[in-house]
């Protein structure tokens, strides 16, 4: 049992509640065999395999017979046996897939941990002593390959969570339920904003208020790149299946390429926007007067993905990409990379972000091009980095295919982290593509190609917001910012005139005539989560006001309706 995971002292915690886990298990269902227990973001989990499912009711009983576990103040010890040994143990103990871990291991030994009669294949590190867990919950079940393979048997993987102390498990535990309260799917359908259907599984269908709120932000996306000198393109859906060869991508995401034929050729639907760039860049002799050029482009992408993985908007298999493609000379890498971080810092700071944490992510075991080139790409960036005075972190082994990269994680209103923005230094795809420009010596040379994007998937970066904000969003990014209520029959002339005055502000407002009780308007406005419920009623009339209601908050009283008007325009105007 192992994961590669920062080895921190809540995550020494929660490596060995895992392995109390399983020694839990083990104890109130015997016949159980052991699979593998690492540490995840926030918890961990252990994969068994058993041929009755585990209940809810299992799961309490494992829960308390760990908290037993931890009771009895039980050391960790640590050995190191020769494989032999340990097969011969675990297949005493009829224990097959550690059995298979051991064999596939380097090596002539493994590393074995003990508490009290309990041993279980592992590298380490523990706590000394199982009193050190001072809070585990166990949180629910699903099925899982061995070793993530389909043609594996299918495991059931307990997820389960353990902290330092009582108060920081229940900070977590609210979190949690916050998050399934603000969950995008259960929100999107109850504001109708989105659905799935079978008849395209994994493709989102917009609904004309999510159509709205996608437009904003698209909106938003053009607002401020226009502001930041970048011009806009558009690449075909299809492209020859050469092209996907030529840029590296079919050697890397063939298995994720949708494939078609036309008139005796090979087509792929695009799973990324940068060939097509590329295509762009060539038409026409470029100088070193022109550079850096800016393409950006909201291209729909396509990729395979197996049923198992969809989750709302989060992972689906078409998507708009917010790519851009700046080509530039080396001598313009750290600017343009500098203004790059500063557009997205300043974008993310929009929608009221948290934080953002930055990490640098250098070559993987799959890359593409020269040792050389790739040294030359990463030290670009960690100076670009340097120079700005950014703060980050180092990820090794997890740059793209063709670039080392700089990837943003931001924390939302949980504190939750979420990976979005990127940028990528491409030394390799301008070589492939044979880019050019002319120098100020009148010779051709290659420019450098930084792939970047503010949002990522356009549509997760919408799930995420929906959850970020639970769905009640800031005036200026509402579907619906305001509904005029009125009490009863005759104060609908009166609602019609100042619906047209709003519309004619360029508000986005609705009308709720119908003749209910107007404290069934307001809560049913409150649950459509409108930021404002403008009521009408004689008083209002009199006045030519608005009564004010601001979701969620407070009653403002009554407000002329030209001020109203010019509050919220005011939120729209400063993105309040």
């Amino acid at each position: 049992m192992g994961a590669d995971i920062q080895d921190t002292p809540l995550n020494r915690i929660r490596h060995s509640a895992a392995h109390i886990m399983a020694q839990a298990v083990q104890e109130l269902f015997p016949e159980t065999k052991l699979g593998i227990g690492p540490v995840i973001k926030d918890g961990f989990y252990y994969d068994f395999q058993r041929s009755e499912p585990f209940t809810d009711e299992d799961l309490a009983k494992i829960e308390k017979r760990m908290k037993e576990i931890v009771k009895k103040s039980v050391d960790f010890t640590h050995e190191d046996w020769s494989k032999k040994k340990a097969i011969d143990f675990f297949a005493r103990k009829d224990e097959p897939f550690k059995i298979e871990l051991i064999n596939s291991f380097p090596g002539d030994s493994v590393s074995i941990y003990h508490q009290g009669a309990f041993t279980d294949l592992c590298r380490g590190p523990h706590v000394n002593n199982t009193k050190e867990v001072k809070a585990v919950k166990v949180l629910h079940m699903a099925g899982a390959y061995w070793r993530g393979k389909e043609s594996n048997p299918v495991l059931q993987r307990i997820y389960a969570t353990a902290f330092d102390s009582k108060e920081s498990l229940n900070d977590y535990l609210y979190r949690l339920e916050e998050a399934k309260k603000r969950d995008h799917r259960k929100l999107g359908k109850a504001l109708d904003l989105f659905s799935f259907h079978d008849e395209a599984p994994g493709m989102p269908f917009f609904h004309p208020k999510g159509m709205t709120l996608y437009s904003l932000l698209v909106d938003f996306w053009r607002e401020k790149h226009r502001e930041n000198d970048y011009v806009e393109i558009k690449t075909p859906l299809i492209m020859r299946e050469e092209l996907w060869k030529q840029s590296g991508h079919y050697d890397h995401y063939r298995d994720h390429m949708y494939f078609t034929s036309m008139e005796e050729h090979n087509f792929a639907v695009k799973p990324m926007n940068c060939p097509g760039s590329n295509l762009v860049f060539k038409e026409g002799q470029k100088s070193y007067r022109d550079l850096p050029i800016r393409l950006a482009e909201l291209g729909q992408v396509h990729r395979h993905e197996l049923s198992g993985v969809m989750h709302g908007l989060f992972r689906v298999k078409t998507f708009v990409i917010d790519d851009t493609h700046i080509y530039c000379t080396e001598d313009q890498i750290k600017e343009e990379i500098a203004k790059v971080i500063k557009l997205i810092l300043e974008m993310y700071q929009t929608f009221g972000f948290k934080g953002v944490e930055i990490e640098l992510s250098t070559k993987p075991e799959d890359s593409m091009g020269s040792a050389q080139m790739w040294e030359k790409a990463e030290t670009a960036l960690k100076q670009a980095l340097d120079m700005n005075g950014i703060k980050y972190k180092l990820n090794p082994g997890d740059g793209a295919f063709y670039g080392p990269k700089i990837d943003f994680h931001i924390l939302d209103s949980l504190e939750r982290s979420w990976q979005c923005g990127t940028i990528q230094l491409d030394f390799s795809m301008p070589e492939r593509f044979e880019l050019e420009y002319i120098g100020s010596d009148g010779v051709a040379h290659r420019p450098v190609m930084i792939h970047r994007a503010v949002f990522g998937s356009v549509e997760r970066f919408l799930g995420i917001l929906i959850e970020h904000y639970a769905g009640v969003f800031p005036a200026w990014l509402a579907p619906l910012q305001a509904k005029i209520l009125v009490i009863s029959e005759r104060h609908e002339a009166y609602a019609r005139e100042k619906y047209a005055q709003m519309r004619a502000a360029g508000l986005r407002v609705e009308m709720d005539l119908r003749s209910a009780k107007i404290s069934y308007k307001i809560r049913q406005a409150e649950q459509e989560k409108i930021p404002y419920m403008l009521i009408v009623g004689d008083k209002e009339i009199e006045a030519n006001a608005f009564s004010v209601r601001q979701h969620g908050r407070k009653d403002l009283g009554s407000m002329p309706v030209t001020e109203v008007i010019e509050k919220i325009v005011e939120e729209v105007n400063t993105k309040g």
